[in-house]
C-alpha cells in the first residue's frame, strides 16, 4: 500500500507538470507565439529562445504522448486526495517567501525556475522512457498529410492552450492570493482591485437628505414625535394644534442635519486634501505628477526624501547603494527611531532608468489585503525567476522616507486595502450614557403613559355609559359615535379618548427638551473651545470640539488609553545628565546653599560657540563639565571619545555643515552631546571611523562592531589606532556591571547612587565602559571568532560565547543619563487624573524598555509599586502560568495589605498615630509541583494614622470605576475622632503586557484572567502592539468592564483606537492630522486633557444632569396637573390650562431659566475642580442622574402638580368674590393654577442654582415679567379665549394668599431636606464651598512637575536602561552596504587595510585552511549559500567572494593565501557581522 501510493503522488506530480510542458511544446511549434505572448496572464513571461530549438521530433512525440494516452492515464489515477494535497502545497510554496535564518534575520534567496517542476516551467520535460508511444502509432501519425496535419495541430492547439490557460489560471490561483503585474493596467483591472481613493464620508449631495432623516428617526424620540403629529392631524381626537409639535420637531431635525452636513464637509474636506496630494507615477515612460487617487494598483511611483508613501508599494530601486532606504513609521507604530528596507539585488539595476523601469514586468503572487503591519508573503517572477518577497522589501502607506534621496517601487495594495486604512478601524455611531439612559427612560414614560391613557380611556367609558349619556343635549356626542347603543357609543369615545390623552399628556416628554439638549451641547463645545487656559502659543492651537454629543460623557470616563511617543512624548531626545569616574554632572549649584537649582529657560546655558561645530539648539546648564574638557581631564575625555565612537549614526555633509543620520534619536543625543563638548564624529568607512578631537583629526580603524540586540543589551566596537586596540561599549546597567573587573567596587557604589539618582528622575541610562586589548590577545581571539562565525553548527551561540568572552573584565568609565522629552505638565496631569479615579493604559509600539522608562517618566509606574509584572510569554500556556503566579502575588498582598486584618492587629499600638510610614517589599510566588502552603506576609508594610477627616474607607477595590461612595463616611470630625487608616495610593501593582502576549490575552480563555489582574493594578503599560490591538484591547474594556472609555492620541497609529474608546481625543502634533481628523476632541497637549476631563467634561456632566432633573420635574409638575383635574371632568381629556399656554410653556414661559441653568451653572470653580480631582468621582457611577434620581424628579414633580392643582381647586370651588362675581369658572382656575405654576417653577430653580451670573438673574426674573407680558398680549389683542380671567383674579386677595401658600407648601420641603444634607451629609463640592466661603484651604496643591528640584532626592533601585535602536545596523555599515562611496573610495578599502591587516588576514585564511583540510570546500560552499541568502546579494555578495576563494584553495589542497588571496570587496574581520 505504501509503495502504491508513493506511485500515485508521483504520476499526480507528474500530470500536474504536464500541462506546462505540452503548452510550451505547441508555443514552439507554431507561429502565434507573439500573440499568445501579449494575451496570456502569466507562465509565458518571456520565454526563452533555447526552446524554439528543440528537435520537431521531440515536440510531435510530446504532443503525441499527450493526444494517445492522456485520457487512459487520468481513468488510471484515482489519487485526488494527493492530488489536493499537493496543490495546496504547492499554493502555499507559491504564497510564501523562501528564506533560512541566518541570526535573526530571514533572508532572501533568489530561486531560478525549476524545469519540469513547477508550474513556470518555461522548458519541455524530457521524454519518459517508460512511457514511449507504440511503434505503429507513430508510423500512422507520420504518413499523415502533412498540410492536414499542420491546419489540425494548428487549430488544436490554440483551442488546446487556450483550455489549459484556462485550467492553470483556476488551477494554480487561488482567492487567498492576489496577483499582480507591474506596469499593465489592463491585466490588473480583470481583478477589480481597489483604487488609492479614500473616502471618510457619510453622505453625498443626493443621499444626506434620505440618509440623515433615516439615521434621525432611528432614535426613538424623534419617532415617538413623529407618531403625535400625525395624530394631531386628526381632528376627531386633537385637542391641540398640530403646529405645537411640528415647529419643535422641524427645528431639532434641521439643527441635527446641519451640525451632521458641517460634520460630513469637514471629512469631504480633508478626503479631499489626501486623494490631491501628488505622487510621480510613471506612465508610458514618462514621470507624471498624479493624484493619489490616481494611483493604481501596478504602478510604478517614484518617492523623494521626506515624502510620505502614497500606498503600499513593493521597493525597487533607491538612491543608496545595495538598494537601501530609511523610513519612519511613526505613523504606524508610533516609533521614531529609523528602519532599513532593501530591494532585491536584481531590480538594483533598473536605477532611475524610466525606459527600464518602465519596461519593468515582473509579476507579483501575494497574500491578500490585511492588517498585519509586520508580515507579507509573496513571490515576484521576473525573468525565468521567482524571487521571494517579505516585508522588509515593503515600503507601507503612512511611511515618511528618510535619509533617501529617492526610490521606485510598485503599487501592491492602494486605498482601502492598504495595511494603514486596515488598521484604521470602522466609524462607529457615539452616543453618551445620559443619551442611553434617556432612551430607557423615554420607553418607561410612555409605557406610563400608554398606562395611564388606558386607565383614563376605560374611567371615560364608564362615566359616558353611566352618567354622559343624560347630558347629551349639553355634551352631544360626535356624529361618528354610535347613538343606537349606549355601552359601543361609550366604548368608542373611550377609545378616542386614549388617543386625545396621549396629546394632551405627551408634554411628559416634549420635543423641546431634545432642542434644549442640542441647544445645551452645542454652547458646551463653544465654551471648550474659547478656553484660553488649553490654547497652546507655541502652534497657535485652541482646543477644538468636533462633535457636539458628548460633552457630557467627558464627566464619565473610567478608562483612557494613551498612545506614548508623541503624546506623553515630544519626540525630542536630550542629553540631560552624566556621570563620568564616580562624579555627576548636570545638576546646576547655588553656591551659597549647595543645593541645585531648578533649571528654566530663564537660566543661562552653557556658551558652546567656540566650537565650530556645535549645534545651536543644544542646552547644558552646567560648566564644570565643559571645564573639564577643556583642561584636558582625562576620564571625560574617555567619556566623549567612546561616545563618538561607539555608535552606528553616519555622517554627512548637507550645504557646508554637518548633519547626523541617527537609526535611533538615543544616539543621536549621544553623539550630538559629544559633538558639543569637541567630539566630532566626522565620517566612517566599513572600516574606519574619523572623529574631531578639540580641532584634531584622529582616525581608527574599525575592528569589529559587535551589535545591540534586545538579548544582550548592549553593543561595542573594537578599534585599533597606532599599536593599541581597545575595546569600547554601551549598554544596560546591570549587563554591563557584570561584565567589569574587580577592584572598582567604590567607583561602582558611587556610579550606582548615580544610576538610581537618574531613574528616579525618569531618565534613560546607558553606562559606559572600556578595555585595552593587547594585540596578541585579539589575534587569538579574532581566529576564534572567526572559526565560530564560519560554523555551521550553533553558529549564533559559539558567537555570544566569543562576544562574552571579549566584553568582560572592562573598566567602567560613566553613565549617560537622556530624558525623553515629555510634554509640559504631563506627569500632573497623570497623577489628577488618577486622583481622580480614572485608570490609565499605555498602549505603545515602542520597545518594552522604553515604555517602561517613560511610565515612571510620567509618574504613571512609581518605585513605591509592591510590583510590575511583565507578561512577555510566547504561548499561551507560558502567559497563563504567568497570570497565575501574579494572580497569587496579588492575594498575598491584599491578605496582608494595609488595612487588613492582620496589619491592623499586628501593628505596634505604641506607634506614633500622627505618621508611620514603612516601605513594602513585593513578594513573587513561583510555580512549584508541592502542595501550596500559606506564604509569609510581607515583611513590611505601608501604614499611616492621621487624626484628620481626610480618610476614606478605602477597601481597595480592584477597580477605579466601582470606587468607594464620595459621600460616604467623610464626615470624622475636625476636632478629634478615632484613627483610621490610610493607604499610600502609590501602592499597588503595575502590569506590563508584551504584543505578542498580548495576542494570547485578548484569546477568549485568557481575556477574564488578564482582566481580573489588570483590573487590580494601579496602570496598565502595553508595549509594542499594533493599532488594531489598540483598538481590540478598548473594545474589550467596554465589553466586558462596561466602562466608558476614552482614547487619546497624536497618529495614524491611534486612529483605530481613537475610533472604538467612547471618547477619542487626537493631539495635534508632529505624526500629523489623521489622528485629530478621526476624534471627537483635539487639544495640542496633554496636559490640556486634564482640564478636558475635571473642568469641562464635569461640568457638563454636572450641568446635564441638573437640567434634566429640573426639566423632568417641572413637565411632570405641569402635566400631571391635567390627571387630577380628569377627576373632575368626567376623564374628557379636557385641559386645565389654556391652549396656548400648553404650547408656549416650555418654549416661552421655562425654556430660557433651565437652558441657562445647563449652560453656566457650576459647583465650584474651574480652580478648585483641577485641585480637588475627587469631585469628578460621582460621574464615574453615574450618580448625579440616573434611575432613583428620576424616580426622585417624578415624585417630587408628581406631589407639586398635586398642590398646585387641589389647593387653588379648593379655594376656587364655590368660591365668590368681595364684591360677589362668581369664582368657580374653568378659565379662571387655569389661569390661576398657571400662574402659581410659574411662580413655583421660578422659586425652584432659584434654589437648584447654584452659580449666579447676569445671564442666570435675567433669564429666571426676566421669565417671571415675560409671563404676565406674553398673557396681557395674547389675551388682550390678538384676543385669547382667556381674555380677562387673570386680570380678574389677580385683583382679589384670595389669589395672592392662595400662591402664596401654595408656593410655600411647595418649597419649605425642599428648603428642608437641602439644609438637611448641607448639614448632615455634606457633598465634596459643599465642603469647599464652604472652606472658600472662609478662605481655608485644608489641601495644598500637589505639583508633581518633573523639575529637578522636585527630583532631586528621589532614588530608585530600578534599571533606568532604555535604548531604541534596532539589531542589522552594524552588519550595514561593517558591509559597506550603507555607505554612499564605493569600496574603493575608502580610507582603509575592504581587504586591503594596513600591514598589520593583511598579516592579520593572512594568519586567519592559512589557520583556517589548514583546520578546514579537505572538507574545506564543503564546508564553505555551505557557507556561501548561506552568506547569499543573508545579503540577498548574489551578484555583490561579499561573502561570496571570499567562499568562493575559500572553495579554490580547498579544492587545491591548501595552498598558503596572501594578500592576493583576499577580496577587496569584504575584509575577513567583518566575517562575524556579515554572519549574525
Amino acid at each position: 500500500m505504501i509503495g502504491g501510493g508513493k506511485r500515485c503522488s508521483e504520476a499526480a506530480r507528474r500530470m500536474r507538470q504536464r500541462p506546462d510542458t505540452l503548452e510550451l511544446a505547441v508555443l514552439d511549434g507554431q507561429q502565434v507565439e507573439k500573440q499568445e505572448d501579449d494575451q496570456t496572464p502569466s507562465g509565458a513571461i518571456g520565454e526563452p529562445a533555447a526552446t524554439a530549438s528543440t528537435s520537431s521530433s521531440t515536440k510531435k512525440t510530446c504532443w503525441f504522448q499527450f493526444a494517445r494516452s492522456s485520457r487512459n492515464r487520468r481513468k488510471r489515477l484515482h489519487c485526488e486526495e494527493d492530488e489536493e494535497e499537493a496543490e495546496n502545497g504547492r499554493r502555499a510554496c507559491l504564497a510564501q517567501p523562501e528564506g533560512m535564518n541566518i541570526g535573526s534575520s530571514t533572508q532572501t534567496i533568489a530561486t531560478p525556475l525549476m524545469v519540469g517542476d513547477s508550474f513556470y516551467s518555461l522548458a519541455p520535460e524530457a521524454p519518459n522512457p517508460a512511457e514511449d508511444p507504440k511503434p505503429e502509432d507513430q508510423e500512422q501519425y507520420k504518413q499523415r498529410d502533412p498540410s492536414e496535419v499542420s491546419e489540425s495541430k494548428s487549430a488544436r492547439s490554440l483551442r488546446r492552450l487556450s483550455q489549459m490557460r484556462r485550467r492553470r489560471s483556476s488551477y494554480y490561483f487561488s482567492e487567498n492570493e492576489r496577483r499582480i503585474r507591474a506596469n499593465d493596467k489592463e491585466f490588473n483591472l480583470q481583478y477589480k482591485y481597489h483604487n488609492n481613493y479614500i473616502k471618510t464620508s457619510k453622505y453625498s449631495v443626493f443621499t444626506f437628505l434620505p440618509f440623515n432623516l433615516l439615521e434621525q428617526f432611528q432614535r426613538l424620540a424623534n419617532f415617538y414625535f413623529l407618531c403625535l403629529l400625525v395624530l394631531q392631524l386628526i381632528p376627531a381626537i386633537s385637542s391641540l394644534t398640530p403646529v405645537t409639535t411640528a415647529i419643535p420637531l422641524i427645528g431639532v431635525l434641521t439643527l441635527t442635519a446641519v451640525k451632521d452636513a458641517y460634520d460630513d464637509i469637514q471629512r469631504h474636506l480633508s478626503d479631499s486634501q489626501v486623494n490631491n496630494r501628488k505622487s510621480k507615477t510613471l506612465r508610458n515612460g514618462k514621470l507624471v505628477d498624479a493624484k493619489w487617487s490616481e494611483v493604481q494598483v501596478g504602478d510604478v511611483i517614484r518617492l523623494d526624501n521626506n515624502q510620505f508613501v502614497a500606498a503600499d508599494i513593493l521597493l525597487l530601486t533607491t538612491s543608496e547603494p545595495n538598494g537601501l532606504c530609511f523610513i519612519e513609521t511613526a505613523e504606524l507604530d508610533g516609533e521614531t527611531n529609523l528602519k532599513a528596507k532593501q530591494c532585491l539585488t536584481e531590480t538594483i539595476e533598473l536605477g532611475d532608468h524610466h525606459d527600464a523601469l518602465w519596461n519593468f514586468n515582473g509579476e507579483i503572487l501575494c497574500e491578500r489585503p490585511n492588517n498585519l503591519l509586520n508580515k507579507f508573503d509573496g513571490t515576484l517572477i521576473w525573468r525565468n525567476q521567482r524571487f521571494a518577497l517579505d516585508n522588509e522589501k515593503i515600503l507601507l502607506r503612512g511611511c515618511v522616507l528618510r535619509n533617501t534621496q529617492w526610490c521606485y517601487g510598485v503599487v501592491v495594495f492602494a486605498g482601502v486595502d492598504t495595511k494603514l486604512m486596515q488598521n484604521s478601524g470602522k466609524t462607529q455611531f457615539k452616543s453618551t450614557g445620559v443619551d442611553r439612559l434617556l432612551n430607557f427612560i423615554i420607553i418607561g414614560i410612555v409605557l406610563f403613559l400608554v398606562s395611564i391613557c388606558a386607565l383614563f380611556a376605560v374611567g371615560c367609558a364608564i362615566w359616558e355609559g353611566l352618567i354622559g349619556q343624560h347630558f347629551q343635549a349639553y355634551l352631544p356626542w360626535e356624529h361618528i359615535i354610535p347613538k343606537d347603543y349606549i355601552p359601543t357609543g361609550a366604548t368608542v369615545i373611550g377609545l378616542l379618548v386614549f388617543f386625545s390623552y396621549a396629546i394632551v399628556l405627551n408634554t411628559v416628554v416634549p420635543i423641546s427638551l431634545y432642542v434644549s439638549v442640542e441647544v445645551i451641547r452645542f454652547i458646551q463645545s463653544f465654551l471648550i473651545n474659547w478656553d484660553e487656559e488649553m490654547y497652546y502659543a507655541r502652534t497657535n492651537t485652541y482646543a477644538k470640539a468636533r462633535t457636539t454629543t458628548l460633552n457630557e460623557e467627558l464627566g464619565q470616563i473610567q478608562y483612557i488609553f494613551s498612545d506614548k511617543t508623541g503624546t506623553l512624548t515630544q519626540n525630542i531626545m536630550t542629553f540631560n545628565k552624566c556621570s563620568i569616574n564616580g562624579r555627576t554632572y548636570g545638576d546646576v549649584i547655588d553656591l551659597r546653599t549647595g543645593e541645585p537649582i531648578e533649571v528654566t529657560e530663564a537660566l543661562q546655558c552653557v556658551d558652546f560657540s567656540a566650537n565650530p561645530h556645535h549645534e545651536s539648539d543644544f542646552r547644558w546648564y552646567d560648566r564644570t563639565l565643559l571645564d573639564a574638557v577643556r583642561s584636558d581631564e582625562e576620564h571625560s575625555h574617555v567619556f566623549f571619545r567612546l561616545l563618538a565612537l561607539c555608535h552606528t549614526v553616519m555622517a554627512e555633509t548637507v550645504e557646508g555643515k554637518l548633519e547626523y543620520q541617527a537609526q535611533s534619536p538615543d544616539e543621536a543625543a549621544l553623539v550630538a552631546a559629544a559633538r558639543n563638548f569637541g567630539f566630532v564624529f566626522r565620517s566612517r568607512t566599513p572600516n574606519s571611523i574619523t572623529i574631531e578631537v578639540m580641532g584634531r583629526m584622529e582616525e581608527y580603524e574599525l575592528l569589529n562592531i559587535l551589535d545591540f540586540n534586545n538579548v544582550r543589551k548592549r553593543m561595542s566596537v573594537i578599534l585599533r589606532r597606532g599599536d593599541s586596540v581597545v575595546l569600547y561599549c554601551k549598554g544596560a546597567d546591570n549587563v554591563i556591571y557584570d561584565r567589569l573587573h574587580g577592584g572598582q567596587e567604590d567607583l561602582k557604589a558611587r556610579t550606582q547612587d548615580h544610576l538610581n539618582k537618574f531613574a528616579g528622575e525618569g531618565l534613560r541610562t546607558l553606562v559606559l565602559a572600556e578595555r585595552r586589548l593587547t594585540e596578541q590577545y585579539y589575534k587569538e581571539w579574532r581566529t576564534r571568532q572567526q572559526e565560530a562565525a564560519l560554523s555551521m553548527d550553533s553558529r549564533e551561540e559559539r558567537l555570544n560565547e566569543i562576544y562574552e568572552e571579549i566584553e568582560s573584565d572592562m573598566q567602567l568609565v560613566g553613565v549617560t543619563a537622556i530624558e525623553d522629552k515629555l510634554q509640559d505638565g504631563v506627569p500632573k496631569a497623570i497623577a489628577n487624573l488618577q486622583s481622580a479615579g480614572i485608570k490609565i493604559w499605555v498602549l505603545t509600539g515602542d520597545k518594552q524598555e522604553t515604555a517602561i522608562n517613560i511610565g515612571y517618566s510620567c509618574q504613571l509606574l512609581s518605585d513605591e509599586l509592591a510590583d510590575v509584572f511583565i507578561v512577555d510569554g510566547n504561548s499561551v500556556e507560558e502567559v497563563e502560568k504567568q497570570l497565575r503566579q501574579f494572580k497569587e502575588s496579588i492575594k498575598i498582598y491584599n491578605r496582608f495589605r494595609p488595612g487588613g486584618t492582620e496589619a491592623l492587629y499586628n501593628s505596634d499600638s505604641n506607634m506614633d498615630p500622627l505618621s508611620v510610614t514603612m516601605t513594602q517589599t513585593s513578594v513573587f510566588m513561583h510555580e512549584s509541583s508541592t502542595p501550596p502552603t500559606p506564604p509569609p506576609p510581607p515583611a513590611i508594610s505601608v501604614v499611616t494614622f492621621r487624626w484628620d477627616d481626610k480618610n476614606k474607607d478605602n477597601k481597595g477595590g480592584p477597580d477605579s470605576a466601582e470606587c468607594n461612595d464620595l459621600f460616604g463616611d467623610e464626615k470624622r470630625s475636625l476636632d478629634g475622632g478615632a484613627a483610621s487608616i490610610v493607604i499610600d495610593e502609590n501602592t499597588g501593582f503595575a502590569l506590563v503586557v508584551n504584543g505578542h502576549s498580548l495576542v494570547h490575552c485578548l484569546s477568549p480563555e485568557l481575556e477574564i484572567k488578564f482582566l481580573d489582574i489588570a483590573s487590580q493594578c494601579k496602570a496598565v503599560i502595553c508595549c509594542r502592539v499594533t493599532p488594531l490591538q489598540k483598538a481590540l484591547v478598548v473594545e474589550l474594556i467596554k465589553r466586558a468592564k462596561n466602562a466608558v472609555t476614552l482614547a487619546i492620541g497624536d497618529g495614524a497609529n491611534d486612529v483605530s483606537m481613537i475610533k472604538a474608546a467612547h471618547i477619542g481625543v487626537g493631539i495635534s502634533g508632529q505624526e500629523g492630522l489623521q489622528a485629530v481628523l478621526s476624534s471627537d476632541y483635539a487639544i495640542a497637549q496633554f496636559r490640556y486633557l486634564e482640564r478636558l476631563l475635571l473642568v469641562h467634561g464635569r461640568w457638563s456632566y454636572y450641568r446635564m444632569c441638573k437640567f434634566l432633573r429640573y426639566f423632568f420635574y417641572k413637565n411632570f409638575a405641569f402635566t400631571l396637573c391635567h390627571c387630577w383635574y380628569s377627576l373632575f371632568c368626567g376623564f374628557s381629556a379636557q385641559t386645565v390650562f389654556d391652549p396656548m399656554f400648553i404650547s408656549v410653556y416650555n418654549l416661552f414661559y421655562t425654556s430660557l431659566p433651565v437652558l441657562s441653568l445647563g449652560i453656566f451653572e457650576q459647583d465650584v470653580s474651574d480652580k478648585n475642580s483641577v485641585e480637588y480631582p475627587r469631585l469628578y468621582t460621582p460621574g464615574l457611577k453615574s450618580e448625579l442622574f440616573n434611575i432613583r434620581e428620576f424616580i426622585y424628579s417624578v415624585l417630587h414633580g408628581a406631589f407639586t402638580s398635586l398642590v398646585l392643582f387641589l389647593i387653588p381647586y379648593g379655594v376656587y370651588k364655590d368660591g365668590v368674590s368681595h364684591n360677589g362675581y362668581i369664582l368657580s369658572d374653568h378659565m379662571t382656575l387655569g389661569a390661576v393654577v398657571a400662574t402659581i405654576l410659574i411662580v413655583d417653577n421660578t422659586a425652584q430653580i432659584s434654589l437648584y442654582t447654584s452659580y449666579w451670573t447676569v445671564v442666570n438673574h435675567i433669564t429666571i426674573w426676566g421669565s417671571l415679567v415675560w409671563y404676565f407680558v406674553l398673557d396681557y398680549f395674547y389675551n388682550y389683542v390678538i384676543g385669547g379665549p382667556y381674555v380677562g380671567s387673570l386680570t380678574q383674579a389677580i385683583k382679589d386677595l384670595t389669589f395672592w394668599m392662595t400662591m402664596l401658600i401654595t408656593v410655600m407648601v411647595l418649597v419649605a420641603p425642599v428648603l428642608a431636606y437641602k439644609y438637611y444634607l448641607l448639614d448632615v451629609h455634606p457633598s465634596l463640592s459643599d465642603k469647599i464651598r464652604q472652606k472658600s466661603l472662609k478662605k481655608i484651604h485644608s489641601r495644598a496643591s500637589s505639583d508633581v512637575r518633573r523639575t529637578p528640584s522636585s527630583r532631586r532626592g528621589r532614588r530608585s533601585v530600578r534599571s533606568g536602561y532604555a535604548f531604541a535602536h534596532q539589531e542589522g545596523f552594524g552588519r550595514l555599515i561593517t558591509s559597506g552596504k550603507i555607505m554612499h562611496k564605493m569600496p574603493q573610495d575608502f580610507a582603509f578599502p575592504l581587504g586591503l587595510g594596513t600591514k598589520k591587516t593583511q598579516a592579520l588576514h593572512n594568519n586567519l585564511t592559512s589557520a583556517d585552511q589548514t583546520k578546514a583540510s579537505n572538507s574545506s570546500g564543503h564546508h564553505m560552499g555551505n557557507n556561501n549559500n548561506t552568506n547569499q541568502r543573508h545579503n540577498q546579494n548574489q551578484n555583490h555578495s561579499s561573502m561570496a567572494d571570499i567562499s568562493a576563494e575559500g572553495r579554490v584553495n580547498g579544492a587545491d589542497a591548501g595552498g598558503s593565501g596572501g594578500t592576493e588571496d583576499l577580496s577587496p570587496r569584504a575584509p575577513c574581520q567583518d566575517l562575524d557581522t556579515i554572519n549574525l
